[in-house]
């Protein structure tokens, strides 16, 4: 294996990471939106936009790594399948998680209900990013995709890289 496709292998680890990282901060910037707690319909409509954007950003993810990520995973490690069933499973209790704080948002529920809904999805996540990095990232320094990297970790790929390129 040269330096380049070895470079290019162990990027997919590193982006999982940082699309993690990102998923993250768009929780803790929409949790500090909630708490800002400004009245009147601006704040209305900042929440909307960070719970919305928020929600789009991690089902996003979990949309790639469901038809993308995870089938590479499986064909190449036929061990991990039932890791990936596992994760597959968080990535549909999420969803329901995320559809109940997109209705509560909707119809403007109370900065508690709300912040309720957060609690549960940031829990939940949590667990779920910790496990998945524990199971999937040396796994994913050797793992050979030929995929563009929203492609398999969702619309949180940033245009401008710092990591290296990870598609031929």
């Amino acid at each position: 294996m040269t330096e380049r496709e070895k470079t290019r292998l162990i990027a997919w680890s590193q982006e999982l990471s940082r699309v993690h990282t990102r998923l993250r901060e768009a929780l803790d910037v929409t949790r500090t939106a909630l708490a800002g707690g400004t009245p009147g319909e601006t704040a209305t409509r900042d929440l909307l936009l960070y719970c919305h954007g928020f929600c789009t950003a991690l089902d996003g993810h979990h949309q790639g790594e469901d038809r993308t990520l995870f089938p590479a995973v499986a064909a190449a490690y036929p061990d991990l399948r039932p890791v990936l069933r596992a994760l597959e499973q968080d990535h549909t209790m999420i969803a329901h998680l995320l559809g109940g704080l997109r209705t509560a948002v909707d119809r403007a529920a109370p900065p508690e209900e709300l912040e309720g809904h957060l609690e549960g999805i940031a829990a939940i996540m949590e667990s779920h990013f910790r496990y998945e990095e524990r199971q999937l990232l040396t796994v994913l320094e050797t793992l050979e995709l030929e995929a563009a990297p929203e492609e398999a970790l969702g619309p949180l790929w940033p245009a401008r890289r710092t990591a290296p390129a990870v598609t031929p």
